[in-house]
């Protein structure tokens, strides 16, 4: 009987296991950026990912997006004074370069704010980071020709 009651209570105990990491996603256009922001050193499906470090796609983000981008994806980082603080890793998916940027920046800002809101959440609001772009690729119309807002031409005469 007493073997009994030790069972459940086992059972209804939950274990919290404590991340190493915050998780966040960002998503712009057709694109799904899912980050990770850790505070110290890692490795990601074998790449090692050391504080200031930014891995996309198990490549740098330079190599990625191109060195012209980083101004564009490092400016949550410079706001908040934490350039490197982080070891971040980001794994994008759908859309093309510029959504998928856009993606990771709104990814990396909400990941920032998680780790220390009453830090950082003024700043990052103020520039307007934390704020998805809700603007997508409008649908294609019956009778338009196969473009969304084409009109079919008519005849002279």
């Amino acid at each position: 009987m007493t073997k009994d009651i030790k069972l459940e209570k086992n059972l209804t105990k939950k274990e919290v296991v404590k991340k190493d990491y915050i998780y966040t996603i960002g998503r712009r256009k057709e694109s799904v950026v899912r980050v990770r922001l850790y505070n110290n050193n890692t490795s990601w499906d074998g790449v090692s990912v050391n504080k200031g470090d930014i891995i996309v796609n198990k490549k740098k983000a330079d190599e990625y997006f191109g060195i012209d981008a980083a101004r564009v994806y490092k400016e949550p980082l410079v706001i908040t004074g934490t350039e490197n603080k982080f070891a971040i890793t980001v794994r994008t998916q759908g859309g093309g370069m510029s959504g998928q940027l856009s993606a990771m920046v709104l990814g990396i800002a909400r990941a920032i704010n998680d780790f220390d809101k009453e830090k950082y959440r003024k700043a990052l609001k103020k520039k307007g980071f934390l704020s998805r772009d809700a603007r997508v690729r409008q649908r294609r119309k019956v009778g338009m020709g196969g473009k969304s807002r084409r009109k079919k031409q008519s005849p002279k005469r």
